[in-house]
């Protein structure tokens, strides 16, 4: 096999993992909501503004993703191909699924859907992430600050803005709780656990080629 082989095979892999991760980003989400228990913080955020707007929970996640992006700017943070594609595919895949999925009635299919939706979640963060075609707007507004503001540590910036949007969505509407929590908790050892597994070794002439 030759080596441009190799690179398209590895190229194919990473889009279609990149895809993928974020479609079922996008069903995690649904599926938390469906939950009614409580979402993630940012989720709690769109829910609160497709309340007060009326605008689909997935319009508010693509929209909202624009003005986030604008803040990369002064933050001097570079939007890959995955950025985009995230701004996206996430909210068009989340309204499918709001519209697919059946409610969940009773407390043992809605603490499915919200455990389901967790597992989904850590899974397709390694997937889209391990692609290695860049953050989506708003893991990238994080590294931004840190990167810009190297004394601020990654858990500081991340806590401040997650409580700052969970405050936002609560006021707004958005359903905070039991979910949230366990979101919180269970997000970063699945991450750790998924990544991993899901990351797709790429030499330096791919990344040059492939707007890394």
């Amino acid at each position: 096999m030759t080596r441009t082989g190799n690179g398209d095979r590895r190229l194919t892999r990473r889009l279609i993992q990149l895809f993928t991760g974020l479609v079922l980003y996008g069903v995690s989400m649904a599926m938390m909501v469906k939950s009614d228990l409580g979402l993630t913080p940012w989720d709690v955020f769109h829910q609160g503004l497709s309340e007060v707007t009326g605008i689909s929970f997935g319009w508010v996640v693509i929209l909202l993703g624009v003005p986030i992006l604008l803040l990369w700017i002064p933050l001097r943070q570079r939007p890959g191909f995955g950025t985009i594609a995230n701004l996206f595919v996430v909210g068009f895949a989340v309204d499918g699924a709001l519209a697919v999925l059946p409610a969940g009635h009773g407390i043992p299919a809605r603490v499915g859907y919200l455990v389901g939706g967790i597992l989904v979640n850590g899974l397709a963060t390694g997937l889209y992430i391990g692609s290695r075609f860049g953050t989506g707007p708003r893991d990238g507004l994080m590294t931004g600050i840190v990167h810009r503001f190297p004394k601020l540590s990654i858990r500081l910036v991340r806590t401040a803005i997650e409580l700052i949007v969970l405050g936002a969505g609560f006021l707004l509407g958005g359903t905070a709780g039991v979910g949230t929590i366990g979101y919180a908790l269970a997000i970063g050892p699945l991450v750790h656990l998924f990544l991993p597994l899901c990351m797709v070794p790429v030499t330096r002439p791919e990344r040059l080629a492939t707007v890394d």
